[in-house]
């Protein structure tokens, strides 16, 4: 009898170090490792993002200067139909 009360409070005492192991080691990650890996991840993600930024912008010799205006938008040309004035009837 004492045989089996003592494989019952050692099986005990092992889950309960298993749930301690696995929630302790779940805060490590959350607490350290998870917001290292999440700033790795963003500086990555700039560095990226930097690189197109300086990919897409035109290289101009220093000292030039160019003037770039935008179109006028095409109000006028487009085809709206035809306006009808409107009346408010009583």
């Amino acid at each position: 009898m004492t045989l089996f009360i003592t494989l019952y409070i050692v099986g005990f005492l092992r889950t309960l170090v298993i749930i301690a192991v696995i929630y302790f080691g779940f805060r490590f990650i959350v607490r350290y490792l998870f917001p290292k890996i999440i700033d790795k991840g963003m500086k990555n993600m700039q560095q990226k993002m930097q690189e197109q930024q300086r990919q897409q912008q035109p290289k101009r010799p220093e000292g030039e200067v160019t003037v770039e205006s935008r179109r006028s938008s095409n109000r006028n040309n487009q085809d709206n139909g035809e306006y009808v004035d409107f009346e408010e009837v009583d």
